[in-house]
Formats: C-alpha cells, structure tokens, sequence
C-alpha cells in the first residue's frame, strides 16, 4: 500500500491520504483526482492505521458516486464492510434500526416526489383551503424547506403571524398526518428525523459515533442545515470528521445545499488541518484558464488555482447563432464532425440549463442520425406502469402504505369502486385500524353487499398469497405480481398501444433482476428503498456509443472529452429568477463553471440572438459571463472552419459603450429590460455593478460594462 501512495499520489494527495486523526478539510479542484483521495484514504485507514472497516462511514450524493467508491475501495484492498453511501441511504440505515425512537415502524415506505405531492393535495383538501391560491407543489416546497431546517410543525405554529403561514401550518401538519398513517417517510424526513434523532438522544449519537469513528463527506459544499447538523453530530463523538469539496461547484442552494457549511468548516472544527487539492488532470489548459478566470469574480469562495496537467490544447470556441433552432443544427453538425474524426458518441455531451431546451437538440441529432440519450432518467419510474407494479410491492412491504394500496386495489379494474372504498373507509375509523386491515375485515361490514365483499376478498387473498414469496429474488417476486395481479393480461389486452408499457415492465424486471446479482443481501425492502431514492445521474450509461443531452446540474460529477455549453443567454444563465440576488448570481455562475470542468479536450459555448420564449420569437442579450472568461475570443475552434461571428465579435470590443457618470436616482434605459432607476452603484473597479429596478418592477444587478445602459431622457 505505502508504494502503491508514494508512485500514484501528488504530495497534495498524500497528505490528505495518510492524514489519521483529527479534523481534515480537503478543497479538491474539479478534475483533482477527488474520488481517488476518499479511496485511498479509506484503504491507508484500515491498512496503515489499523483502523477497522466498520469504523469508517464514507457519504457521497449519489448511488452511482457511492458505488464508484465503494469498487475502487475494494480494488485497494480495503474491506467491503466499510460504510459507502448516500447521505439518505445511511438515515434510512439508522431510522429502520432506530425507528421506535422516531415513532415509525421499521417498515416504513419512503415517498417519492409523486406521492408527496398526492398526499400535499389530499391535505390543502382536508384543510378546505383554495388550491389556486395555495398550490400543492408550492406547499411542499415551503415543507421542504422548513425540514431541511429542521422546523416541525410546532416550532412553526410559534412564528405564524401571516395569513400565509397560518394556511402553511395547517397543510404542514394533515400532510403529517397522513405520512404517520400512511407508515411513511418523505426525502427530507429521513434526514430530519436523523438529525433530531441524533441530536436528542446521546445513547444513540455515541453509539453510532463509536461506531463510526471515522466520517468521510464527499461533495460537503453541498450539504443541507439537516445534513450538517447530522455530520456535526456524528463527528462530535470523536473529532474525525474528513469533509471533500469546493465551494465553487456549490450549485444546489435551490434546494436546500448551504454554501457557507465547507466555508464556516474551519471555524466549527478550529484545529482542521486544510489541504487543497489545486492540480487538474482533467482539462486542457486553455479551457482552465477561462473557467478560473470566470470564478475568480465570486467572492463566497475559498481561494485556489486550477493547475493543469495536461498539455495545451483547442481554444474555447465561442458561437453565435441566429436563433435556436441554427444554435441546433450547429452543435449537431459538429458533433457529427468530431464522430467522423474518431471521436466516440459517448464522450460527447451538450449542457443547457432548463430541460425545456433539449427539444431541438434532439430533433437536430434525430435529422443528423446521431444516437443520443436524455439523462432524466427518474422519469422511468414515474411511468404509470412502473409506479402500478412498484406499488404492489410497497405493499407487501408495508401494509399500512394508503396510497400504494388505492392505487393498486382497482389497477387492473376488479370492479372495487370508489363507493366500496369510503364504506370500508367508514369501518376503518370506527375501528381505528388501516385501511388493508378492514380489507381484511370486510365481511364483518354490514354496509357491503356480498358481491362486493366477493370482490373485495379475491384480492385480498392474492396480496396474501404475495406476501408468502415476498423473500424470494426480487425478480422473481416482481414477475409474480405482474402476473397473477392482471396487469400484464391488461397491457397485452390494449394491443399495440401497450407494447411500450409491457417492454417497460420487462426492463423494470431486468432491473430487479441486476440487483439481485450484484447485491450481497438483497430484499424486497432494500430494493424499493434503492428505487425510492434513485437520481438523474444513475441512469446514466458511459458504456452507451450515444451522445448524451443533460442540464448543467446533471453534469456535476462527470466529464467528457468533447462538451457543448448552449443557450449561454441572459435570463438562462444566469437564470432570471436570480437577477435579483447576487448570492444567485454567484451560484449561477457557479453552475457555468461546473460545465466548463467537465470538458477534457474540446469545450464550445454558444448563445443565440433569438429564441423563442412563451410562443414568442424575442431578441437575446449574451449572458455576462462570456464577457467574465478573460479570454481572447476566437470565433471558431479549428483554423479551417470559415464560419465568422461578427456579432460576437462585436460585443466583446466595447471599449467605447456609454459609461454615464452613475449616482443613485439616476434614470437609465436597458435593451431587454426597458426604464429603470439606478438604486446602488457598486464599486469594482473595472468591474463596478449597478442594481437597477426597472419600471416592469425588477430589480437587476448589473455589470457597467457590459450592461450596455444608456442614459434615459426626461419624458
């Protein structure tokens, strides 16, 4: 082991690897062999320090980063009994062993997106409240954000002074309600509740911390208030608390990840040992150079040089279409010149920054005949067919899961109606017991004729019989329940319009039957949980010769040899919704940052000067940041493409704009955004910003020289 460190590890490497004791923060550049260091680490732990594999707890973000890991661990040596996951994988670990503690069954069901917004509905219904004016996806994001922070419905009651917030407090708590009765965690319970669990009992945050006397976080820019607070408490048992990451690749605070957690490390942890892992191995040093040069205009970071390793390569190509549909058709063309030159399909990928904009991308691939895949990969299990067989199996697992049981208790059709249901319903409160257990009952409801009785008890004794086998192989379970349920009978029944739904069961068998293989133990109820928090970036395959589309958040983690960065557009990047803020502004910039990483040899960026928006051809403003790269900008990356960009061009020589003498009241016109009043004036040098609020009542903060304001007259 000590040779294999010494011949593959940079001195930076080694002392983040062989570091044992005490806090360690590791600030790991894109493309600085990160993943490498965890490993390596985990592996010098038990084989140098003599550290045990169950006392190490390593937490990454995605099923797919863990996997990795975990493969490479073993490669190294190191035991598989080492805790590798996701930071929800491990609550879940720790709520089914605790869950009396939390006050649920250790059976419990995890809810997806789709059946939290079911369950928010049926709530803002409960709670007689106007869903136009309180809308269900609108009410789970406020619930989301306040588990994240860790505020129960109590501690909320506390602070609800607004009419708002009132409403909110109601839903909150049906919405809890019906999770309890329901057996049920949702995304953000398994972390709250691991939090306040840990927090609140010391007999289990020491023995979990006794347990795991060495935590490793991968990606901690990333982590939540609930997160944190569950890694702070871990730690606090022994101090050995190992956090990887960059703040300049933090680009979830939309959902909850709090920058300021790797930013305030040193001051939670004083005696942290800091090392920065600053050397690229990933991308050419033309594209680093643009991309350290567009960073370094953030000021929420910490500060560190992309040094590369690879020798000098392709200028970053910047384009300018005449609108998207061009934008399309030329990324398309060029692809299909790399392909022709060599280059494999996987190793090229096209970034953008609302889904919405993969449309024509896909269309110009189709016309090109170039294979492509989407990296949205949820989307499978949120297939009417997938999420009717998964909930028979939900079942099984947790009879107690309402919404599983309604939605498979007529699917296929048995002639169980709505009226059979509210009467079991009925007999159901009375009696204080589930809904599955007054099936059970229901030939004590006397309000039930006997041919619905009749019906009502057929299928009771099939989930009956179900659960006999539900320790077979999953697959084998799976394929069952399809079966004798009836639903592969009702697909083939449709005909041709159900051969898309049947071949999609049989590749959700496949599935199961991978997991199966490769899974040490596995079960029914590892499996859904595997499925309940399956993610974008799982689905992808490098192995498929298919170029592949995806969103900017998508592609933190991965790379290609050949990326294409499109729509770089005011309003799109940066997004509109963060012109106002600039901490957004920031992670907006961050998130363009994290596309330009993944580029190994070939980066090109592109912008459109129309695009249609809401059925509307309008005009488009370059995004600042094209003007934030630093660089010399060349029309084309290859000498012999004859293509010229004059507009560009243009843009980029504005020596001589209107620079007006600004003062705050002054009045100024903007291209895009129309009149507005001149609020602050932020002194940067070359370069300053304005916020502006504009007549149509946004507020923008805006860099001068590229702002392209103009004094407005007096009328």
């Amino acid at each position: 082991m000590r040779n294999i460190i010494t011949e593959q590890l940079t001195d930076s490497q080694k002392k983040a690897v062989l570091h044992v004791e005490g806090p360690l923060l590791v600030i790991a550049g894109p493309g600085s062999g990160k993943t490498r260091v965890i490993t390596y680490r985990i592996a010098a732990l038990i084989e140098q320090a003599g550290v045990k594999p169950q006392n190490i707890c390593a937490i990454t973000f995605t099923n797919k980063a863990a996997e990795e890991m975990r493969q490479r661990a073993i490669a190294l040596g190191a035991s598989g009994s080492a805790h590798i996951s996701t930071f929800h994988s491990l609550c879940v670990r720790i709520l089914r062993q605790y869950a009396s503690q939390v006050g649920v069954k250790s059976n419990f069901s995890i809810y997806d997106a789709a059946d939290q917004v079911r369950c928010v509905r049926h709530a803002v219904k409960e709670c007689n409240i106007d869903s136009s004016n309180f809308p269900p996806a609108r009410m789970l994001d406020a619930i989301s954000s306040l588990k994240n922070r860790l505020i129960d419905v109590e501690s909320l009651k506390a602070e609800s002074d607004d009419f708002f917030t009132k409403n909110l407090v109601r839903v909150y708590e049906h919405y809890q309600n019906i999770l309890i009765e329901n057996n049920a965690l949702d995304f953000d319970d398994l972390l709250m509740k691991t939090a306040l669990l840990l927090e609140t009992h010391a007999n289990v945050r020491n023995e979990l911390g006794n347990r795991f006397k060495f935590l490793l976080i991968d990606e901690y820019q990333d982590t939540n208030h609930a997160q944190y607070r569950i890694a702070k408490a871990l730690a606090s048992v022994h101090n050995n608390i190992c956090a990887t990451g960059d703040p300049d690749q933090s680009i979830y605070g939309w959902r909850g990840a709090d920058i300021h957690n790797i930013l305030a490390f040193e001051k939670d942890w004083p005696n942290a040992t800091v090392i920065k892992l600053e050397e690229n191995f990933r991308s050419t040093p033309n594209i680093l150079r643009a991309a350290d040069h567009l960073i370094s205009l953030n000021k929420n970071r910490k500060e560190k040089r992309l040094v590369p390793v690879r020798q000098a390569g392709q200028d970053v190509a910047v384009k300018v279409f005449e609108d998207e549909y061009d934008e399309a058709i030329g990324v398309s063309d060029k692809i299909q010149e790399l392909i022709e030159k060599g280059a494999k399909p996987s190793q090229i990928a096209v970034f953008y920054r609302v889904n919405s904009m993969s449309r024509v991308f896909e269309e110009a691939l189709i016309q090109n005949k170039i294979p492509y895949q989407i990296l949205r990969g949820v989307e499978f299990y949120n297939r009417k067919e997938i999420r009717d067989v998964l909930a028979y199996l939900k079942v099984l697992v947790n009879s107690d899961d309402r919404t599983a049981l309604l939605r498979i208790i007529n699917t296929p059709a048995r002639g169980i109606g709505k009226t059979t249901i509210e009467k079991v319903d009925l007999y159901c409160k009375a009696h204080n017991i589930s809904l599955y257990e007054g099936l059970k009952q229901i030939k004590q409801i006397d309000s039930l004729g006997d041919a619905a009785k009749a019906k009502v008890a057929i299928f009771v004794k099939m989930m009956e019989e179900f659960k006999k086998i539900s320790d077979r192989p999953v697959a084998a379970i799976t394929e069952q329940v399809y079966i004798e349920s009836g639903m592969k009978k009702s697909l083939q029944d449709i005909g041709i319009e159900g051969q898309s739904a049947l071949e999609n069961v049989d590749e959700l068998i496949n599935a199961a039957a991978q997991y199966d293989q490769q899974t040490a133990e596995p079960s029914l109820l590892d499996y859904l949980q595997q499925v309940s928090l399956f993610s974008d970036v799982d689905t992808y395959d490098a192995a498929s010769e298919r170029v592949v589309l995806m969103t900017l958040h998508a592609a933190k983690g991965l790379e290609f040899e050949n990326v294409f960065i499109v729509g770089v557009e005011d309003g799109l990047l940066p997004h509109e919704r963060s012109a106002t803020c600039t901490d957004e502004i920031e992670e907006e910039r961050r998130l363009f940052f994290v596309g330009m990483t993944r580029a190994k040899t070939h980066l090109q960026i592109s912008y459109s000067n129309y695009r249609t928006i809401h059925g509307q051809l309008l005009h488009t403003i370059p995004s600042q940041f094209l003007f934030e790269l630093g660089i010399k900008f060349k029309e084309n990356a290859d000498e012999d493409d004859e293509e010229i960009d004059s507009d560009f061009t243009t843009n980029l020589d504005m020596d001589t704009q209107i620079r007006p003498e600004i003062f705050p009241g002054q009045q100024v016109m903007h291209k895009k955004f129309g009149r507005g009043i001149i609020k602050e004036f932020i002194e940067k040098g070359e370069n300053s910003e304005v916020v502006v609020k504009f007549n149509t009542g946004q507020v923008k903060s805006l860099m001068i020289k590229y702002a392209n304001l103009s004094i407005a007259d007096d009328t």
